[in-house]
């Protein structure tokens, strides 16, 4: 889950960066959503490896 902080802070720094860069602030909203899906992302696949690893315990 560390990586998903990572990926949370990029978002997050590049919403600040849109607060702050008027002249590019949608170069830095769709910055920000790109790193939202990644987290999304990151997100899924950490509950496909869990689901995965309790359908392994159940069928042992």
């Amino acid at each position: 889950m560390d990586r998903l902080v990572e990926i949370r802070s990029q978002e997050s720094l590049c919403r600040e960066r849109a607060a702050l860069d008027f002249e590019r602030r949608v170069f830095w909203l769709t910055q920000a959503e790109e790193w939202e899906q990644r987290a999304l992302d990151e997100i899924a696949y950490h509950f496909r490896e869990c689901n995965t690893d309790h359908t392994e315990l159940v069928r042992s």
